[in-house]
């Protein structure tokens, strides 16, 4: 839309200022266009002509946007109809005996975008790189280059790559928390293959959860088209800054149908801040048990809310515990921002790093209103591939000491890497070249430029000694 000014009056001359303004506000009260802060705040700029185009800030983010190629094998259990079992069964196979998986060989596409250009931190989908071998990158300007993974979180479908390459572009962050309903979204990736693509729409709903496509869910909703291939591709503002991963799609065939989700930025960053400081999530705990409020439940408990997180039951000795959360409680902001259900409120804190202070805002059964400052605690079930740090760590599993006093091998694998240079379970790392090494990221930064032998020290029971690994 053309602004209105003086050039454009049928005058030889420069209309009064006066008369100007008088014509503007004819127009603005007639409704034939709209007050300045009404208009929507898309981009006008294609050199001189004032038209509306989203080129400008494309050019600048695209470069930030990666295609993900990956190679791989994973188990296939051959399923046979029972009518056939005694014609293809193995000879001496009971009936009911599973047959052995095989391996078959696999390909996928993806996307991802770069969020680190002097690190070359890339963030993609876990669905994306899972199981996969080996990793490709390709860059908008067609260079292409091996990725290695340092991280992944299955239960938010978010991983971690990293290349070695100069001149990269990276994408600016922007805080989820500040989206509406209603802001212009674009998403950027490789649907089906057919390289980097640019959709655009608008915000169509937030917090969405309960939708089982992954275990901690607070999407965003969007109405730009996502289809395959676009997943873990960037969703933006109309300032170019990351808002969300592109990671579902909902339709019959799998294609796009205008209901797509993304992973907020905020929840993106959480986690990717802890696989770059431990080398794996350190996902919160809060402590509860509880259900969505719904009208039927605001009803028979007499609340003054039909949105968030009625807590039934709290975990002794818990964060919530300790912060003096109760049961009957109605949990319904995170840090200020209203959570609508028990998911959303799940989703938020699963994405939030173990020690962190959060603020709790419920709603009590007497309709008091209480804030409660609530530190998180630790989820213990979680562990690194150690393969990605090291080939030789391979078949070990890897968790930090509480002290954070080393790198403990929970467990080891027989007959893999791990097993074969000597390392057992519950043996800790404690050093690298009689470099200390406090934590799996000191681990992982220590080794990943290193070349030829290296001593690994190791605290077994009372003893220390050292493995030397070619």
């Amino acid at each position: 839309m053309n602004k209105l000014s003086s050039k454009s009056l049928p005058m030889h001359k420069k209309a009064p200022k006066s008369l100007a303004l008088l014509i503007s506000a004819a127009l603005f009260s007639s409704g034939l266009i709209l007050p300045p802060q009404a208009q929507a705040g898309l981009p006008f700029s294609i050199g001189s002509q004032q038209l509306p185009s989203l080129a400008p800030m494309l050019e600048k983010v695209t470069p930030a946007v990666v295609s993900v190629s990956v190679k791989g094998t994973h188990e296939v259990k051959q399923r046979i109809p029972d009518a056939f079992k005694f014609f293809f069964g193995r000879p001496g196979q009971q009936r009911g005996q599973q047959r052995a998986p095989r391996e078959q060989p696999f390909k996928g596409l993806g996307s991802g975008v770069i969020i680190d250009a002097k690190e070359g931190y890339i963030v993609t989908n876990y669905h994306v790189i899972h199981e996969a071998d080996e990793i490709e990158i390709t860059l908008k300007d067609g260079r292409q280059f091996t990725a290695k993974k340092l991280g992944a979180d299955a239960e938010s479908d978010i991983a971690l790559l990293q290349i070695e390459a100069d001149d990269l572009h990276a994408i600016k962050i922007a805080d989820s928390n500040d989206l509406l309903v209603g802001d212009f979204s674009v998403a950027i990736g490789s649907p089906f293959g057919l390289g980097q693509t640019v959709t655009s729409g608008i915000v169509s709903a937030l917090g969405r959860s309960g939708l089982n496509i992954e275990n901690f869910e607070n999407f965003i909703q969007t109405d730009a088209a996502i289809n395959p291939g676009n997943s873990g591709g960037p969703l933006v503002n109309l300032r170019g800054e990351l808002i969300g991963i592109n990671t579902a799609i909902l339709g019959p065939n799998g294609g796009n149908v205008g209901i797509g989700f993304a992973i907020p930025s905020s929840m993106v960053k959480n986690l990717v801040d802890q696989i770059i400081e431990f080398g794996e999530v350190h996902r919160g705990i809060l402590g509860v048990v509880g259900r969505s409020i719904d009208s039927d439940i605001a009803k028979a408990m007499d609340l003054k809310t039909t949105q968030g997180g009625f807590v039934q039951e709290v975990t002794p000795k818990s964060a919530a515990a300790e912060a003096g959360i109760k049961a009957g409680d109605v949990i319904t902001k995170v840090n200020g921002k209203t959570v609508k259900s028990f998911a959303e409120l799940r989703g938020r804190i699963g994405s939030i790093g173990a020690g962190k202070k959060v603020k709790i805002t419920v709603i009590r059964h007497n309709g008091q209103e209480k804030v409660f400052t609530v530190t998180l605690k630790r989820n213990e079930s979680v562990n690194v591939e150690a393969k990605n740090i090291h080939p030789a760590f391979e078949g070990a599993k890897l968790e930090n000491e509480d002290n954070g006093s080393g790198v403990k091998v929970s467990d080891v694998t027989p007959k893999t890497n791990a097993a074969y240079i000597g390392l057992k379970a519950n043996d800790v790392i404690i050093g690298i070249n009689r470099k200390a090494i406090n934590n799996i990221a000191e681990l992982r930064k220590t080794l990943k430029d290193h070349k030829g032998v290296f001593a690994l020290s190791i605290k077994r029971g009372q003893s220390n000694l050292y493995i030397m690994i070619r």
